[in-house]
Order: C-alpha cells, then structure tokens, then sequence
C-alpha cells in the first residue's frame, strides 16, 4: 500500500483513478500525524511507500523529510514538489527519498517511480525475527502445462527467432542450471528472467532481481549478502541481503559484467559455497538459490581485458541464452507495440483501438537500436500525441535515431558539451556531469525518468551528482 502525504480533495482525481486501475491500494493522509498514525495502526504492516510532499518552501520539507526518515527507516519515499529543481531533488535524496517527482505528479510517473523501488526487507514492519529459522515449505513440480501457459502469456513470439529461443529454454528452464541471458540493451532480459521463473518448480518462490551496475562499490557486500546492525557507519538496521531474500528461489543478477572484480570475487565464493558471509556477522548464512545472470557485455572480451573473471563466467553461463534483438524479430515489433499501447492506454485512461497502417509500416522498418525499451517509449509518447483512437504515423516520431526532440532549453546553451572555449575536448568528467545535470532539468528533476533515459542505475545517477556536490 501507498500513503499519500497529501488533502484528497486537492489530489488529482486522474492519479487516484489510475492507481486504482494499476491495483495499487493506498490512501490519503492529510498531515504528518494522520500519516504517523496510519504507520502505527492496522494498516502499518502493509505501507510499501510514502509519497512525501515536501511542501512551500521545499527546503523546509527537506528538513522535515530528514527527520520523519530517521525515526522511520522502513517505508520508502517518493518525495515530490511543485517546485521541482535539481537542487531541491537532490536534497530529498540526501535526505532519505528513493525517487524525486515534481508536482503534480503524472500518474504514469509515479507508477513507474513505485515500481522501481527497491524490494522491502521481509525483517522490516515488525515481523517476526523468528520466522527466519523457520524452514519453508517446497512444492512439488507438478504443473509445467499450467506454467508454460502463464510464461507464454506475457511473451510475443510471432517471430521465427524468438520461437527458437523459448523452445531452447524450455530445456533449461525447469532444471537448477545456472541461465546467463545475453543481448543489446532493452531487448527485455529481465522479462524473460521472470518467464523462466515462472516455468520453473521454484515459480511459488522468491524471484529477486538485482541490478550490479546500480551498486556503488563499497555496499556490494552489504546490499548482496547482508549486514548485522552496527555493523559499519550508517547501518541503523539490520539487512538480510539479496541472496538470502532469494532463498529457495531465484537470484537475477541483471548487468553482471558492470560488478567490479573484488564483489566478482566474493559472489563467486558464495556461488560455490551456497552461503554467504553477513557484514557484521558471527557466522555464514545457508542458502539455496537458483541464478539467472543477464549481460549486455561480450563477456569473452571482458575476461581477455581482465575486466571479468573466467571462473565465475564458467559459473553463471552453464546454459547460455542469447535473446534477439527487435531488428531480428520484426514480426513481434506490431504485437508488442500494441501490447505495450493497451498497457499505457490503461494507466493514462486514453482509448486506444490500434495502429494504422502507416504507422505499423513505420514501426516495422524504424531501426529500433534501444529495442523493447526504445519501442515503450516512443509508444507511450504517441499515445499522447494521437489525436484520436488511432495512432498514425505522424504520431510516431524520432524513430529513426530513438531520441526525444531537443529541448528548447539546448538550442539557447552557448557552451559546447564536448569542446572548451579553445577547442579542445573537455574531461569526461565534466561530460558526464553536463549530461547528467541535463537530464535532471530536462525531466523536472525526476531521478527514475534521468536515469532511465541516461542508461545508468538511479543509485549510480545519484552517487555521482553526490560527489559532484561534495
């Protein structure tokens, strides 16, 4: 459940209709005490997260956010505000938000901002330490049939070539063996991930997805395999760790090449071992899980560049998969889009019938080189620009190079992003921060929405802009 610090009768009545359409309970709190209220009564247990409105003038709402966050550790933040800036975003990140909307929210965006939040720790919300020693009941794997129809029903495979990855991964997927799932960016390995899971005789069992390259370096041990309370600076709490949260289930390590070679290391150790060592911890802690990796590295090049290890490539890639990319699956560009068309019609309350012709022309013969996430993208943002129930081509813009129209703001910036007043290159350093900075304004200083189209974890966006700032 969602508590939203905010007057229902000021809410926008199109953000409540949406998340009751997405199946997202919440409810209002109207004041920080009906809200701490809300956290100590019945429905406590259940608050997922906290849309935090930061108020007039923000800066005094940052100050209350640091409080309410560290007397309140476990709900996560959405914070937001009608004065949205960079500087006022990266505050509230400071200040113990996952994400920074601005206000009002787009209900699109908080949907999407809630389902990027990080998974809540199953020892937060007052259960039951005990529980943990607790030994969970394992089922038998007697419904295949009744799996592959689910795993089939959110996967597009009119395509020649995505029928042959699905045939070839259900050989693998009901086993144990470890899965390394390869291809572009976008191409939807995480999705598949999830089907394989489904498919499996551990689909009534955790799947926990962990994205490496949005880890900063020094928590990778921490947020992997857990620490004890007290255990370093900052731990206020105890954590289980992502190998344990999968326990009897699976553990997806999306962008594995992005881990740096000491975490390479300790993962391997905890691969082969089936424990992991807890920050803190007195004792190694068992666990039993299924790994599914996912790269858009060529991994063979990294271990010839020392950049990954060759022992834990043996390790993850016992049954490689390499999905294709949308320009190798041109049938499944029209199903998808339309798929991904009814989705968003639905959350943004717009009638959608389908495609004209042109415009499924167009879909079909774009260069796609962001695949599936690209295609969502330029989809969602037609959907918008249609004038009727029909999206036409016209509505389907930039398909060519996969980029948004520049910003008016871009064309009255005299500072070149790549050269320096004397024509020379400028550091990476400064591009990066330049590019980073311009995406924050660009997307009214939305972390989820920067991120995303930088190609970077938010975790990562934020860490840098942290630096830049200290």
């Amino acid at each position: 459940m969602i508590v939203l610090l905010a007057n229902e009768t000021d809410c926008d009545p199109s953000l409540a209709a949406a998340l009751e359409r997405a199946g997202v309970a919440f409810r209002f709190a109207e004041t920080e005490e009906a809200l701490l209220d809300c956290l100590d009564g019945p429905d406590g247990p259940a608050v997922e997260a906290i849309a935090f409105d930061l108020g007039d003038p923000p800066e005094a709402g940052v100050e209350r956010l640091t409080a309410f966050t560290a007397n309140r550790p476990g709900p996560r933040i959405i914070a937001y505000s009608n004065r949205a800036s960079l500087s006022v975003g990266v505050a509230a990140m400071k200040a113990g938000a996952h994400d920074f909307l601005p206000a009002p929210m787009a209900p699109a965006r908080l949907l999407n901002a809630l389902a990027s939040l990080p998974r809540r720790d199953p020892m937060e919300g007052g259960s039951d330490p005990s529980s943990e020693a607790q030994p969970k009941k394992r089922r038998s794997p007697d419904r295949a049939p009744k799996t592959e129809a689910r795993m089939f029903d959110r996967l597009i495979i009119e395509s020649g070539a995505m029928r042959d990855v699905v045939r070839e991964v259900k050989r693998g997927a009901p086993s144990m063996i470890p899965i390394l799932l390869t291809g572009e960016s976008g191409v939807g390995k995480e999705v598949f991930a999830r089907a394989i899971h489904d498919f499996s005789d551990r689909r009534d069992e955790p799947f926990v997805a962990v994205n490496c390259g949005a880890i900063p370096e020094q928590l990778v041990e921490s947020i992997l395999f857990g620490h004890e309370k007290g255990a370093f600076t900052g731990a206020v709490e105890r954590r289980l760790g992502k190998f344990v949260e999968a326990d009897r289930g699976v553990l997806f390590l999306d962008e594995i090449g992005e881990l740096p070679l000491d975490a390479q290391v300790k993962l391997l150790r905890a691969l082969q071992e089936g424990e992991v060592d807890p920050v803190g911890g007195s004792r190694p802690v068992k666990t039993d899980i299924r790994v599914i990796a996912a790269t858009n590295r060529d991994l063979a090049s990294e271990i010839a560049a020392d950049r990954f290890r060759r022992d834990l490539f043996y390790r993850v890639s016992v049954f490689p998969i390499r999905l294709p990319s949308l320009r190798e699956r041109r049938e499944d560009i029209v199903p998808l889009a339309e798929l991904l068309a009814r989705k968003w019609a639905g959350i943004e309350a717009r009638a959608f019938v389908g495609f004209s012709e042109a415009a499924k022309r167009a879909l079909r013969e774009a260069p796609w080189p962001g695949n599936v996430r690209q295609l969502e993208n330029a989809v969602y943002r037609a959907l918008l620009l249609a004038s009727g129930e029909v999206i036409d081509a016209e509505a389907l813009v930039n398909l060519n190079d996969g980029l948004a129209p520049i910003a008016p703001m871009a064309a009255a910036n005299s500072v070149d992003p790549f050269f320096d007043e004397e024509g020379e290159i400028r550091p990476l350093a400064e591009i990066e921060a330049a590019a980073m900075t311009a995406a924050l304004e660009r997307y009214d200083g939305s972390m989820s929405e920067a991120s995303r189209r930088l190609g970077v974890g938010r975790s990562t966006l934020y860490r840098r802009l942290k630096g830049e700032a200290a």
